[in-house]
C-alpha cells in the first residue's frame, strides 16, 4: 500500500514539473501593424481580417508576419523563439524529479518555449512620405498581460 501511494506521488511530482502538461505545445501571438487595417498574413498561412489579431501557433514555430497596405511599402517581422521562465523552470523541475522522459517530450514539442516579440508590431513605412494621406505612426506599446495566482496575501 504505501509502494502505491508513493509512486503515485512520485508520478504526480514527475506529471507535474512537465512543460508539456502545465504549458502546453502551443501559444497565443498577437499581431498588430501601423497603420491599422493591413493585409496580414504569415509564413506558417495564417491570416488576420484585420488588425491586431491573435493567432495559435505551435511553441517551436518559428514565423515571419507579413503586412501589406495600398500606399506603403511591404512590412515583415520575424518571430522567433526562446526559452521562456517559466519553461526553464518546468525543464528543471524534470532535472530534479529525474524524468528523462518529461525532459524529452518537453524538447521534442517545444513545451519550454516563448515566442518574441509577442506581441508582434509590424510598421509600415510610406511609398511617399511628404503624402499627408500616409502619415508614419509608431506602433502603440502594449505589454503581454501576466498571469496572476490567486490565494491569499502571505503575511
Amino acid at each position: 500500500m504505501n509502494i502505491q501511494l508513493a509512486t503515485i506521488a512520485a508520478l504526480a511530482a514527475a506529471l507535474s514539473s512537465c512543460g508539456s502538461i502545465s504549458r502546453g505545445t502551443s501559444e497565443n501571438v498577437v499581431i498588430s501593424a501601423m497603420p491599422t487595417d493591413p493585409k496580414v498574413s504569415t509564413s506558417l498561412g495564417h491570416s488576420c481580417p484585420q488588425s491586431p489579431c491573435t493567432i495559435k501557433v505551435e511553441r517551436k514555430a518559428e514565423f515571419t508576419v507579413f503586412a501589406e497596405k495600398e500606399g506603403y511599402k511591404p512590412g515583415r517581422l520575424d518571430v522567433k523563439t526562446k526559452i521562456s521562465d517559466g519553461g526553464a523552470a518546468g525543464f528543471a523541475g524534470n532535472v530534479l524529479v529525474g524524468g528523462v522522459i518529461g525532459m524529452g517530450v518537453d524538447a521534442a514539442t517545444g513545451a519550454a518555449l516563448d515566442h518574441y516579440p509577442n506581441p508582434a508590431y509590424v510598421v509600415l513605412e510610406p511609398l511617399d512620405p511628404k503624402n499627408p494621406k500616409t502619415p508614419t505612426m509608431a506602433p502603440p506599446v502594449v505589454e503581454p498581460k501576466k498571469k496572476t495566482t490567486t490565494g491569499t496575501p502571505s503575511a
